[in-house]
Formats: C-alpha cells, structure tokens, sequence
C-alpha cells in the first residue's frame, strides 16, 4: 500500500483501488483457469501448475520500491506455451532453476534466460508477444523483435548450445524453469530481484513459488535441481526439503555480468562444475546415442 491509500496491483502492474484491483483479478484467474490442458502429460501438468500459481500471484500486491509488474506469464504466454509443449517432456532427469526473468531475456520472450536469438534461431520458439497493461517508457516489450541482448541468456544457452548442437539433446535430460516468473521494477525502471523486495512481501510471493515448484518437480519427475546461482539453490532446497520432496539440490555459478567471476570465464566454471554433477557426461551419452542413431539410419 502506498501513501495515498492505493496499491501495485500483480495483475494489472497498475496504481488501483484494491477492491476494484480483486474483482479484475478474479476475472482474469476465471479466465486463466478455462485454458487448462485436460492430458496428463509432463508439459500440460506443468502449464496447468503456472496457471494456477497466476491466479494466486495476482491476489499480491507490492509498496516501494516496486512501481512497476510485468507478468510474461500473461502477455507471452503463447511464446511461453510454444517452448513448454516443445521441451517439456517424460525421462528429463535435470532441471535448471533460475530465480526471475530479466528484462530483455524472459521478460521478452516468455522463455527462461531467454535472450532472443537464442530462443528464435536456436530453441525455434515462434508467437505473439503483447504487452503488459502497464509499461515503463525505458523498459518496453518488444517481445522477439527485442534487439536487445540478454548476456545471462546469451551465454547459459550459448553454452547448451556449443555442448550439445542441438536442442532435442539437451531437452532430452534437461528442462530449464524460473522459481518466479514476475519482473519488478522501480519508478525508474530498475529491475528489483526478489531479494531486495520487502522481506513481507517477498516471504509471501517466494511462498507461492515454493509450492508451484515442488508441483513442476513431480510433474517432471526429475532427480536433480540445479539452482543457476546460490540463491535459487537455497530457495529450492528449502522448498523441496519442507515438502518432503526428495530430490538432489545442487548450483552452478549465475552467468550474470554482474558477477565478476561470470565475466572472466563462466563457460569454464559451468563445464567444470557440471563434469562434477555428473551433466556433461550424461549430455555427451545423449550426443554420441543420436549420433549414432543418424549414422545408422
């Protein structure tokens, strides 16, 4: 609640009377539910959850420094929709856990640490991106046109990339999510992480996000999470240890520029980190089986 008596409304991103603010969040969480897949399969689980975990995080609402909510869930939800169905599937052992989207990654595309040309020429992710109802002049979306680039994204699917060649053999024990899919931002357009929200506020939205997660875990059915960065692995670790939800939790170093170790050699500390997790050398099995595949085709 702000000074004058009105509110940051999650689902509008707008200054709202916080009754007018619930009845439009009822209506679009009625909306939202409709679209609920009906199959049993890993992706339709998956969305099914995110749909849900909408519905609750637009029930939010946020003082200052937060002016500014942007939800990619809703506006790039068919760009979200299209990498889900395409990668989201039975026999992923991994998932990749960030903790929020960035402004020119998610934010854009609707894909985690989704920095343009990786998700249009590599991941072949296509849509209509809108936008959210309330947008900062510096921070506009422009969906897959955005010529901007994201570096976390640019080198976490850079990396994928040069390891695998192909997208199918990373997807093949890998899916890649993030624990919140809120962006914030300041009267300025500063991206405010989770951390620096009121701890109130980020207790109850991070709460909301505990429970989806241990709802895409056992939808996957995966055996390890791997949290990009320390935050998102101890924010999993609690999550998944007080739902009794027994999987490996485990990190790797966040290829954010902003981490001067990323910046002098973030492939080198993946690779070395996840030789250590024992990912490269299931990724490399996958690489040779296709391989072999085509040749014997």
């Amino acid at each position: 609640m702000l000074g004058d008596g009105t509110t940051v409304c999650c689902e509008t991103g707008e200054l709202v009377d916080k009754d007018d603010g619930l009845k439009s969040e009822q209506l679009q969480g009625f909306k939202q539910g409709g679209e609920a897949g009906l199959s049993l399969t890993p992706s339709s689980r998956f969305l099914q959850a995110e749909l849900e975990l909408n519905v609750l995080l637009s029930r939010l609402s946020f003082t200052e420094p937060v002016r500014y909510i942007y939800n990619p869930l809703e506006y790039a939800w068919e760009t979200h929709r299209c990498y889900v169905e395409r990668y989201c599937q039975s026999g992923q052992s991994i998932l990749f856990l960030g903790m929020n989207p960035g402004p020119f990654g998610m934010a854009q595309t609707g894909v985690p640490f989704g920095e343009v040309r990786s998700v249009v020429d590599w991941l072949k992710i296509t849509g209509e991106v809108g936008h959210p109802p309330n947008e900062h002049p510096k921070r506009q979306i422009r969906g897959l046109a955005c010529t901007q680039s994201e570096v976390s994204g640019a080198r976490f699917w850079g990396f994928f990339k040069k390891l695998c060649g192909e997208p199918e053999k990373f997807f093949k024990h890998c899916f890649v999510h993030n624990l919140c899919p809120l962006i914030f931002m300041s009267a300025s357009g500063k991206n405010l992480t989770p951390p620096e929200l009121p701890v109130g506020e980020r207790e109850k939205l991070l709460a909301l996000c505990d429970i989806t997660l241990c709802k895409v875990v056992e939808a996957l059915g995966v055996s390890m999470v791997i949290g990009v960065g320390r935050v998102a692995e101890q924010r999993a670790r609690r999550a998944l240890t007080a739902a009794g939800v027994s999987v490996r939790v485990e990190s790797i170093m966040h290829p954010s520029p902003r981490n001067p170790k990323a910046n002098k050699g973030w492939e080198g500390e993946a690779r070395t980190r996840l030789t250590e997790l024992g990912v490269i050398s299931l990724l490399s099995m996958s690489n040779n089986m296709m391989k072999n595949h085509k040749e014997n085709e």
